[in-house]
């Protein structure tokens, strides 16, 4: 766009010109608080981020879309997620209003406002592996928001720009996300010692039916990690009913533990159990169940440093998982 200077002649573009074809210049208030809502995924978290309030945010972002001419943000019941406007906005205005705040020394003090990371993933895997993985990042001043759930819903939120980093329990499909390997689980069947001597060798030599006299503990009613196991180890179909069920895999350990049953669990959430004696395992197969679980983002979509360093960090802790 072209601009009529004082003197009447006709100049370069304006570098405060509206992005998007508007026809003021912009505000660059109204651009930080674009970039503050895009990296933060809520119009409240910006608002706190910025010291605003939230309807300040909301009319700020409104006026920006005028400007525009374009929807920038999808309002969902929950949060923003940006639109393919504001996913190319936010790659032209960031690494200037970054450089910009720099210079004046607005981020003496950058931890303060950083956006937060947000991280989704299985409740079981965030408290036993992850949040130990990332407890250095909150010393040094990094915020994270975790939010434990199953992974499809994760995914479809992640999609949404709910979430920055979703850890799933199956690869992403699609080319909406992509995700690389984090680490491979491997499932065991197990039970306290008093159910082991019970059963002595029999699973092994019996099979599946040597299991029916003990109960089976699982966190839900449709046995997805016993049925798997009862698939790939027994080469057979589990057609039982469970005794006990706990949507958390920490709970079924621990009703497990305690003598409800026998359950599969992953490993590396009883390996503390097993190692202690407090969990036996009931069959040992030469080729046991492995799940990979995956560490999946949203392409295209700008990320600041500290999702790219917990990303990095869950990677390279994810080897020795």
């Amino acid at each position: 766009m072209r601009h009529t200077d004082p003197d009447g002649s006709t100049g370069a573009p304006h570098p405060g010109t509206a992005p998007g074809g508007g026809t003021g210049p912009a505000d660059l208030n109204l651009l930080r608080t674009f970039l503050a809502v895009y990296r933060s995924g809520s119009f409240t978290a910006a608002a706190g981020l910025l010291g605003l309030s939230q309807p300040t945010v909301t009319t700020q972002i409104r006026s920006l879309e005028r400007q525009t001419g374009r929807e920038l943000f999808e309002r969902l019941p929950r949060g923003v997620a940006p639109t393919a406007v504001a996913h190319d906005l936010a790659t032209r205005v960031a690494a200037p209003l970054d450089a910009l705040a720099g210079a004046t020394g607005q981020d003496a003090e950058p931890r303060e406002r950083a956006a937060p990371v947000h991280l989704a993933g299985p409740a079981e895997l965030l408290c036993t592996r992850v949040l130990p993985a990332l407890a250095p990042l909150a010393a040094e001043g990094v915020r994270l928001r975790i939010t434990p759930g199953l992974t499809e819903p994760l995914l479809d939120e992640l999609r949404a720009g709910r979430h920055d980093l979703v850890i799933a329990t199956y690869r992403p499909r699609g080319r909406a996300l992509t995700a690389v390997p984090l680490m491979d689980e491997e499932f065991v069947l197990v039970a306290a010692p008093v159910w082991a001597e019970f059963l002595g060798e029999r699973p092994a030599e019996q099979g599946p039916a040597a299991l029916h006299a003990v109960p089976l503990v699982t966190y839900a009613e449709d046995l997805p990690i016993a049925r798997r196991y009862w698939r790939h180890v027994f080469g057979a179909r589990l057609s039982r009913s469970a005794a006990v069920t706990v949507p958390d895999l920490r709970g079924v350990l621990a009703a497990v533990t305690a003598g409800a049953g026998f359950t599969v669990l992953p490993r590396y959430l009883c390996a503390a159990e097993l190692a202690s004696g407090d969990l036996v395992p009931l069959h040992l197969p030469d080729d046991p169940p492995i799940n990979t679980a995956y560490l999946a983002q949203r392409p295209g979509r700008a990320s600041h440093s500290d999702v790219d360093r917990v990303r990095d960090l869950l990677v390279e802790a994810g080897r020795g998982w």
